[in-house]
């Protein structure tokens, strides 16, 4: 009986820190196609629609979007695609 208790145990733990292991990222995505003040609504509607995407800034003046987002559930690849896909190419921005 306690051997299984302590397997369920460990088992119950190896679950929570696999959970844990996801962490928060912000990236900046270089958008040079945003042209007009109304783009970065577009943009910033696509990126909120990716699943795990917690917080989305567009700025039509420095032609970027900051993305915060759960790695475990998304990846830079389809916030790039999702802003892509709305008609604005989207790489992640250098810093200069």
């Amino acid at each position: 009986m306690f051997k299984t208790i302590r397997t369920l145990a460990l088992v119950l733990v190896a679950g929570l820190s696999s959970m844990a292991m996801a962490t928060v990222q912000t990236v900046t995505l270089d958008v040079p196609g945003m042209t007009c003040s109304s783009c970065p609504i577009t943009v910033k509607k696509a990126l909120k629609k990716v699943v795990g995407v917690q917080q989305v800034t567009a700025s039509f003046e420095k032609r970027e979007a900051v993305v915060t987002f759960d790695d475990k559930k998304t990846s830079v690849e389809k916030l790039s695609l999702a802003s892509t896909n709305a008609g604005y190419p989207a790489t992640v921005k250098v810093a200069k």
